[in-house]
């Protein structure tokens, strides 16, 4: 009996055939076991339809709300109304409010208008191991604190606030959407 010293280059081709086997039955196996992706609910979840965009003054009284809310607590906010699209329609950031307030509170009422949903449903998909709502959008925010703005069974914007925590920035954001109701 003779032996055959197998080379380096030979033992690496055969590993790598090796490697490649087993990763195509894996593959193979794949769509089995992939998790539920929300299930086939018999409508579509938050489907609210968008209508026309919030007025500058329906804007200013959501603010005035928010802002009010947040005074009487002694937090201080920046405050920020879109239209459907996310866009800028009102701002407000009361006096020493954090540098960083003014961005998150635009980039939460962008998310909430965009989305149809309060921002809180995305932290609260974070915080159960669901994070693959951050590869739908990078501008996407997942804490509390943006509210989808309904008129007339439309959402003609949103809210956003942030200088607090999450549930003090969502309790203002409350009160700001309850006013343009």
């Amino acid at each position: 009996m003779t032996s055959k010293k197998i080379t380096r280059p030979a033992l690496f081709a055969l590993l790598s055939l090796c490697a490649a086997l087993t990763g195509a039955a894996a593959n193979a196996q794949t769509p089995a076991s992939q998790p539920s992706a929300g299930g086939l609910p018999a409508r579509t979840p938050f489907d609210i339809p968008y209508g026309m965009p919030i007025s500058l003054q329906a804007a200013n009284q959501a603010i005035e709300a928010a802002e009010a809310e947040a005074a009487k607590h002694g937090w201080r906010e920046a405050i920020a109304v879109t239209d459907p699209n996310g866009d800028l329609v009102a701002f407000a950031k009361m006096d020493d409010t954090q540098n960083a307030a003014p961005g998150i509170a635009v980039r939460k009422a962008g998310t909430a208008a965009r989305f149809r949903r309060d921002t809180r449903s995305f932290y609260n998909g974070f915080e159960t191991g669901h994070t693959y709502s951050a590869t739908l959008d990078p501008s996407l925010v997942a804490s509390p604190g943006g509210y989808p703005l309904v008129m007339d069974g439309k959402i003609v914007g949103a809210i956003g606030c942030s200088g607090g925590s999450g549930d003090q920035d969502g309790d203002i954001c409350k009160a700001g959407a309850e006013a343009t109701k």
